[in-house]
């Protein structure tokens, strides 16, 4: 799938104004629905990132379709020193995942927040 550069480009801005403007944020990964990553930031690997939580994505879809409460907007995997914040996003009409790893100083409500702010900005360009 070719996306065009200024789409990537914009991608790989936002992954870098959150991972610089979020307290916490330990690493962000724009990835395809199947697995592969776009944009990211960070020290963690992008590729790693991206192909485990596209399956915990898709998990949580098909437990919310089996359920019948509607699609899945987004995961959240808690743990003793942070969490990991899953959510969907849309670039040029194409489904993506995006990624956010943090430590336990970050605010989930912040990364929650700002999230669905990318999402707003990235769905518009």
């Amino acid at each position: 799938m070719n996306i065009a550069d200024y789409i990537v480009k914009a991608a790989k801005d936002e992954c870098n104004n959150l991972l610089s403007e979020q307290n916490g944020v330990l690493a962000v990964v724009i990835a395809s629905v199947d697995g592969f990553d776009l944009a990211s930031s960070g020290s963690l690997d992008p590729s790693r990132i991206a192909a485990m939580s596209s399956s915990i994505a898709a998990i949580g879809s098909v437990v919310t379709q089996e359920v019948h409460i509607g699609a899945s907007k987004s995961i959240t995997v808690n743990t003793e020193n942070g969490f990991v914040y899953i959510t969907y996003l849309e670039l040029a009409g194409i489904s993506y995942v995006l990624n956010v790893v943090a430590d336990k100083s970050a605010v989930l409500a912040q990364v929650i927040y700002r999230s669905s702010e990318i999402g707003k900005r990235l769905k518009s360009i």
